[in-house]
């Protein structure tokens, strides 16, 4: 594993700011995500390589795992085994921040060709992100039914 720069790489509304990059050994990768309120966000998606857990360090993150949504506040986490269609939002007032912990890492070179496809000013090409996804084990998925599991604070629709 290598630590990486600790860059911030734009994407779009979002951004990710990498810890440690374990790609060239496929190791264990860290990055830090934020997600302002109400942006445009990656579509529900798979992971052929990849394991992934999110812990929340700021906000409210929605995390949906295979249909099943919950509104993750500081402290909580949530775990997507490789093959598992997950999605994230931010439909609430406040930005969110978290730690992504990936393994082996999928690498910081994923999200500087996204940020170089979503960062061209205007509407992204889609055919090129899915590409992009594709290359680096990424499967688009279609959003499966999800519920928010009780105990969750939800005053906005499952997105």
């Amino acid at each position: 594993m290598t630590s990486a720069s600790g860059d911030l790489i734009p994407l779009g509304q979002l951004s990710v700011r990498y810890l440690v990059d374990g790609s060239a050994t496929k190791g264990m990768g860290l990055f830090e995500l934020c997600v302002p309120p109400n942006s445009n966000v990656p579509p529900p998606h798979s992971h052929t390589l990849n394991d992934e857990c999110i812990y929340v360090l700021e906000g409210i993150l929605r995390y949906s795992v295979e249909g099943v949504s919950k509104d993750l506040s500081v402290g909580e986490s949530m775990f997507s085994p490789r093959g598992s269609v997950h999605h994230f939002s931010n439909p609430h007032s406040g930005p969110a921040k978290a730690l992504v912990v990936q393994t082996p890492d999928i690498g910081a070179q994923y999200f500087r060709d996204v940020s170089a496809v979503m960062n061209i000013g205007g509407p992204p090409d889609r055919a090129k992100l899915i590409g992009v996804m594709t290359r680096y084990g990424l499967v688009p998925a279609m959003p499966p039914p999800a519920t928010v599991q009780q105990g969750a604070a939800s005053d906005a629709p499952i997105a």
